[in-house]
């Protein structure tokens, strides 16, 4: 790319024909003496290269090749022909020692389609400096779609500027390429530019505009240029309807669609299979998958496509049933079948069955995994804490050569940071060089989790070092880094900072990250005045942050506003009653504990239930409360039962401020606490774990106060090495002490 940018910025000026001083009057070929040749006849019967091969001999042995005429035949069949071989095509043009401009076209055109459009750009360059020939209207398109496929910006506007200067600066088609070349590079104000300049506009002006803001995001533009299309009289075709069905699905306007649908029928607009799928995604997209079934099932021609995106409704809607069904109906199941169904599963809170989906497509070996499934795969990896799978997922890439992409290096950053390993993250991290927003974000977030606030604010420091610019992903969990940490000052400084130092309006999810700061470090005044004075109405998530605060400080007062105006945004937030539940049980008000619990019976409200889940050889084994449905059941609670007793001998008191019921009798109390799905899990870590490894556990909720006593006292009593993330963040248990500092 920096090559062609180069070699533009010295192209040369317009030159003068030495016998045309008009470029337009240099046709493409003015010389036809053997026109009607019959080897020229000839090449167009050619079936095979040989043949082509065979008439190349013939025209040497007899001085026709030395024609530019008919040299520049033999190179459009070669290059431009279904037998099109353009390594011969450009040893052919090698030889002719005038070409003539058609053959130059000729090669610009096939280089601009192939896999190395980059030689188009690079052949365009060779006629300025080596031939006399000058760029017609049949050249710049080309060369300028080959400026599209490389996304060179720069060089494109080296492309326009010449065409400007030239007399082919209103031409219809070079115009309409410019258009398309801009809205690919996503320049949508340029080719919007281009397009209101036009003297004349046709079909295809139209819809390279529309589908540009389509496909860039621009949806209420495109309709609008789509009005603009009919108050003109100009009639559309299905190229413009597949961009105006995109815009719908973007806006997710099923009214709208129906009648673009309806519209499509009543102009007779020829459909297609490409049309059909674009029906078919846009009422998928707008969330009516039964409007998408009864067209699916009209559809006469259906290929992947279709089938995927049916598929993919069914998945949006959490019918995985019905997906399931159409998944073994599809008549065959490429690549993106597989990865619609597994990251259905990941996306929708079902990280094992997309683990069990890719584990099935491994075993199938009819498709190979590509680095879609394994974002998908490595991210199901990270919800379940399934690091052995998330390694061997890692080995698999370098194995294959799989490309590291940003999109896969935020993944597998984000696997090991949740799976415990931070270290493997950070490795991953520092092997890359390609590093955009997301990758940063993704090792900021990890370190954050960690409960390495500082090392997180020194990564955004180097990143901005690096001149890639954060976005608000990246401030919240810079945040979010700070408060694990306690870092009241960075935390206000950063929040202070966003909208005059990196332009991002402070939202929702960052307000709510300050509130949590504020409220951890007891700053309960301050966090209350900022929930009052926000510009923004206080969404639930600060709300909550409030709310966990007052657990934190045993703030009753403030708990119950908070958990008011909580639930008054989320009525059926189960977990705001739990939070509150919490506090009243650590102040002893049990009749306020058992008031919410009705409360809670009489809303139909269930409060979560809490799990855990370890991970050994490769097989994730997950524990609910009391669990005794694992096999290894007896060994479990004979562990739990020695590690209670070692507990109690080391002077361990039970923390019952933790049960949201009162329990009369104190052997009863103890029982409740010490069936805890974290007790559980350590347990079975301790009898299937050998000494020397980690016992990584993955808690969907909070970890209670006392179960986070019992890992501390049981890595010192066991001398083992715990990791347990919970639904916030990581803690790292090592002999006695934890990494959060008893702040979380």
């Amino acid at each position: 790319m920096a090559t062609a940018c180069t070699l533009v910025v010295s192209f040369p000026r317009h030159k003068k024909h030495p016998s045309n001083p008009d470029p337009i009057s240099v046709t493409v070929n003015n010389e036809r003496f053997f026109a009607n040749h019959p080897l020229l006849q000839l090449l167009d019967q050619c079936s095979k290269t040989t043949h082509l091969k065979q008439i190349h001999a013939r025209m040497l042995r007899i001085g026709l090749f030395s024609d530019p005429f008919s040299a520049s035949k033999l190179i459009q069949a070669s290059a431009l022909s279904e037998l099109s071989s353009l390594h011969y095509a450009h040893k052919v043009f090698d030889q002719i020692s005038q070409p003539n401009l058609y053959s130059w076209n000729a090669l610009i055109r096939s280089y601009a389609s192939s896999k190395e459009p980059i030689k188009s750009l690079l052949m365009f360059l060779q006629m300025l400096y080596q031939s006399d020939e000058l760029p017609n209207k049949f050249t710049y398109p080309f060369v300028i779609k080959a400026s599209a496929e490389l996304l060179a910006l720069r060089v494109g506007e080296g492309l326009h500027g010449m065409v400007l200067k030239s007399e082919v600066g209103s031409d219809l088609f070079v115009l309409n390429s410019l258009i398309h070349f801009y809205a690919q590079c996503g320049c949508l104000d340029l080719a919007h530019r281009v397009f209101l300049s036009m003297p004349k506009r046709d079909v295809v002006s139209w819809n390279s505009m529309i589908v540009g803001f389509a496909q860039g995001g621009y949806a209420d533009q495109a309709l609008e240029l789509f009005h603009g299309m009919e108050e003109e009289n100009l009639r559309p075709n299905d190229v413009t309807m597949i961009g105006v069905l995109s815009a719908c699905g973007m806006k997710m306007d099923l009214q709208f669609g129906r009648w673009v649908h309806s519209y499509i029928k009543r102009k007779g607009i020829k459909g297609n299979l490409i049309l059909n799928n674009a029906i078919l995604d846009m009422y998928v997209k707008c969330g009516s998958v039964a409007d998408a079934k009864r067209f699916f099932d009209k559809m006469e021609d259906k290929d992947v496509v279709s089938w995927t995106t049916m598929l993919v409704g069914y998945a949006r809607m959490g019918d995985f049933n019905a997906a399931r069904t159409l998944f073994g109906e599809m008549p065959y199941q490429d690549i993106a079948a597989w990865n619609a169904l597994i990251s259905a599963y990941e996306q929708n809170g079902n990280p094992k069955e997309a683990l069990a989906t890719f584990n099935e497509l491994q075993l199938s070996k009819e498709v190979k995994p590509d680095s879609v499934t394994l974002v998908s795969a490595l991210s199901a990896c990270a919800q379940l804490g399934a690091m052995d799978l998330g390694g061997w997922i890692h080995v698999y890439i370098e194995k294959q050569g799989i490309k590291f992409t940003c999109h896969l290096t935020t993944a597998l950053i984000d696997m090991y940071s949740k799976c415990g390993d931070l270290q493997k993250a950070l490795e991953v991290f520092n092997s890359v060089e390609s590093k955009d927003v997301f990758v940063w974000s993704s090792m900021i977030a990890g370190l954050g989790m960690h409960g390495r606030g500082r090392d997180a604010i020194n990564l955004f420091l180097k990143m901005q070092e690096t001149k890639v610019k954060p976005n608000a992903v990246t401030l919240t969990n810079l945040l979010s880094a700070c408060s694990h940490s306690g870092l009241v000052d960075d935390g206000r400084k950063f929040f202070n900072q966003m909208e005059p130092v990196f332009g991002i309006v402070p939202g929702v999810k960052q307000y709510a990250c300050l509130v949590d700061i504020l409220g951890r470090a007891g700053h309960l005044d301050e966090a209350v005045d900022l929930v009052e004075n926000m510009p923004i109405p206080p969404g639930a998530s600060v709300w909550g942050a409030l709310l966990g605060a007052c657990r934190l400080h045993g703030n009753l007062d403030l708990a119950e506003r908070a958990c008011d105006q909580l639930l008054e945004l989320e009525p059926q937030n189960h977990g705001a009653y739990v939070l509150l539940s919490n506090i009243y049980a650590k102040s002893g008000k049990w009749d306020k504990v058992s008031e919410l619990r009705k409360l809670m019976r009489n809303s139909g409200l269930k409060k979560e239930p809490g799990s855990s889940s370890v991970e050994v050889n490769g097989i994730v084994h997950e524990f609910l409360i009391g669990d005794n449905s694992h096999p290894l059941s007896k060994k479990i609670y004979l562990k739990l039962d020695e590690m209670i007793a070692r507990l109690r001998s080391s002077g361990y008191v039970p923390n019952k401020s933790q049960l949201l019921q009162l329990i009369e009798e104190e052997e009863e109390q103890d029982q409740a606490l010490y069936l805890h799905s974290e007790k559980l899990a350590l347990a079975f870590g301790l009898i299937s774990k050998s000494p020397s490894q980690p016992i990584r556990i993955v808690k969907n909720l909070r970890i209670c106060d006392d179960c986070h006593t019992v890992a501390k006292k049981i890595s010192k009593l066991y001398n083992r090495e715990i990791l347990l993330r919970d639904r916030y963040r990581f803690h790292h248990f090592k002999a006695g002490e934890c990494s959060c500092m008893d702040f979380w």
